[in-house]
């Protein structure tokens, strides 16, 4: 059976993102793996999101999105009881973004955090059967700072290896958001990276920013990382408008990047880039040639550059034709 899906997991949130120059804020649908799921069908890749939202009006315009983009949510619970997370950013006048704090006028627990493994077991033959034709399975590490989350991302990673699918981890470092949690608070910074460490070795392919490079490695070559990890993992680092490093299938190589003054918004621009790869490693199925790999590195850059040229993560992706069509006019 041919392995086409790739299912993302971990958070679905709300982007409530400040420019410095203005006073209001505006929200946007977000969080990485929900952004990675609805980028991969507007890049005409079967896609399926698995998280946990709240039963209020943000949780049901995600689930309106995802069923506009086709993204299956078959497996997305819906919290009677915990607000879908909104999470306050703040942006410069150049687009770059930090995550702030959190809205908890609602709640101080939210849905994201309660994903219940119980509710996966009761349909589980219907799990596997998701599983049995996924070919990538996505996740970040912001799923492990709570408990019942971190205990459900566990339990699919294993179903994920029983079916022999590839384990693609985005880093994804957020400070505030261990910081928040409370069993997390307890530990310090170093226990916490860690953590996130063991988790990383359950990835075939792992992405990082450089920054998380040498938080988490005290390194920033990719092959390098690679060769520290249990699995030997494809590593693929970005760095912002400067230049990919990248270590895959055996090969290490750099690739330039566009840079453009028409910056608006980086959020959601890695989770772009990393549908971008996804998409272009399902096409090769597995690059092995140098000039194969710069061809998916490439690609990945221009969806997220795209991604940048206005504001909020999912509404800015680009589609497959207006993302082939840039790329395509970048190498001729």
């Amino acid at each position: 059976m041919e392995k086409t899906k790739v299912v993302c997991t971990g958070e679905a949130l709300i982007d409530r993102i400040k420019n410095i120059s203005n006073h209001e804020f505006t929200d946007f649908l977000g969080g990485a793996p929900a952004n990675v799921a609805c980028a991969l069908r507007k890049l005409k890749i079967d896609s399926a999101f698995i998280g946990r939202v709240g039963i209020d009006e943000f949780g049901k315009k995600f689930i309106k999105t995802f069923n506009d983009l086709g993204v299956n949510i078959n497996f997305l619970q819906v919290d009677n009881n915990l607000p879908t997370r909104i999470v306050k950013v703040k942006r410069d006048n150049s687009g770059d973004r930090y995550f702030s704090s959190f809205d908890t006028s609602l709640n101080t627990v939210f849905a994201d955090e309660a994903l219940d493994r119980n509710e996966f077991i009761k349909d589980i033959k219907s799990l596997e059967k998701l599983f049995l034709r996924t070919k990538y399975f996505v996740c970040g590490t912001i799923i492990l700072s709570s408990s019942m989350s971190s205990d459900s991302i566990h339990f699919l990673l294993k179903i994920a290896k029983k079916f022999d699918v590839k384990i693609i981890i985005d880093l994804n470092w957020r400070k505030v958001f261990w910081d928040y949690k409370t069993f997390a608070s307890l530990n310090t910074e170093k226990e916490n990276v860690y953590l996130i460490k063991s988790f990383l070795n359950y990835a075939d392919i792992l992405k990082l920013a450089k920054e998380e490079a040498t938080l988490f490695f005290d390194n920033e070559n990719p092959q390098e990382i690679s060769e520290k990890m249990l699995n030997s993992p494809d590593v693929i680092i970005t760095d912002g408008a400067n230049p990919i490093s990248w270590f895959i299938n055996g090969v290490q190589g750099t690739t330039g990047v566009i840079n453009t003054s028409k910056i608006i918004d980086t959020t959601g621009a890695g989770d772009a880039f990393l549908a971008g790869l996804i998409s272009k490693l399902l096409f090769f199925d597995y690059p092995f040639e140098k000039s194969e790999i710069e061809n998916c590195v490439k690609f990945a850059s221009v969806c997220g550059l795209l991604t940048c040229l206005g504001e909020g993560a999912i509404e800015q992706q680009p589609d497959y034709s207006k993302a082939n069509e840039f790329f395509v006019s970048q190498i001729l």
